[in-house]
């Protein structure tokens, strides 16, 4: 897959079938539209194209900065390229490319940008100033400019929007394993490896801290989570804490991994990590060592859960 940072960079002399969304979480549900983006695509020597935008709209034109989505631009990306989309245009979503009317977007990002000979698109889905364009619009542009435009049915939309909803509800609500099964993979977080406390090491559970850029990116419910993640090309094993370490005088939210059987260095490093089971909340233990107690039996189920899955 290649990565378009905008439209206009963009080039195909095939010509492109084109879907248009957010596509956060990259669930089983969009990946039914991308297998049929794929399809269409193969059956005719045509290449898929997801056309996305970022900023996410709504940070730019209501400046919402409560906006939590499942994936990281990046993560997404990552995600599209994994299950073998030809083309990802991820275009700036701006103040004066809101204002674009629906024809100059359809003619300009398109047709002369994109080269697209179909659209696969929502029955609902709206475009262009003020979103005053819709399907019926789009088919008439197709007729005048010459590609086609196939509906997305009212059912197959619904089963998206739910499955993105409940995936988020369950995240928020530490139900990681239903999370997991909506997204047809384990939910993870990105993040580069920072100094900490240094706490972890004077109880014998160091613990790679990870700090994630986008604000934007949904966090889990707090709590204690089996994880895996893959380091130089090695599956590694561990338990994450995500909370506020409320034991040893912790106020902010951190979030932090002991990997099982691992001692290498990773300050700095970028790591995607991977969120399997959810063992419990976070606590406030009375001590140190009741924390300890309580980490160790943290890894013991851990390790169960490790080998028995």
């Amino acid at each position: 897959m290649r990565t378009h940072t905008s439209a206009h960079t963009f080039s195909s002399q095939k010509g492109t079938v084109v879907t248009i969304g957010t596509f956060d979480g990259v669930h089983l549900g969009h990946r039914k539209i991308i297998d049929r983006l794929n399809e269409s695509a193969r059956a005719n020597g045509w290449e898929s194209c997801v056309l996305t935008f970022f900023p996410h709209p709504r940070m730019v034109l209501q400046k919402d900065a409560s906006i939590q989505l499942i994936n990281t631009i990046d993560e997404r990306a990552q995600l599209l390229h994994n299950i073998g989309l030809d083309h990802l245009v991820i275009h700036p979503f701006t103040l004066d490319f809101s204002r674009y009317h629906a024809e100059t977007f359809v003619e300009e990002i398109l047709v002369n940008s994109l080269n697209v000979k179909k659209v696969i698109i929502g029955y609902d889905h709206r475009f262009g100033r003020n979103r005053n364009a819709n399907i019926e619009d789009l088919r008439k542009f197709g007729e005048k400019l010459g590609f086609e435009v196939e509906e997305i049915s009212k059912q197959e939309l619904e089963d998206v929007a739910i499955s993105s909803t409940k995936i988020r509800k369950a995240l928020t609500q530490g139900e990681i394993h239903l999370a997991n099964n909506y997204l047809g993979i384990p939910f993870s977080l990105s993040g580069k490896v920072v100094y900490g406390k240094q706490i972890g090491n004077t109880i014998g559970y160091p613990t790679a801290n990870l700090r994630i850029e986008e604000d934007y990116k949904l966090i889990p419910a707090q709590g204690v989570y089996v994880v895996q993640c893959v380091i130089e090309g090695v599956n590694v094993y561990g338990m994450m804490n995500i909370g506020t370490n409320p034991t040893v005088g912790g106020n902010a939210q951190s979030i932090e991994t002991y990997f099982f059987d691992f001692n290498k260095d990773l300050y700095g490093k970028k790591l995607e990590i991977q969120l399997l089971k959810r063992i419990r909340d976070e606590q406030t233990f009375d001590s140190v060592d009741d924390l300890v107690v309580a980490m160790q039996a943290d890894e013991k189920f851990s390790r169960l859960y490790i080998t028995s899955h």
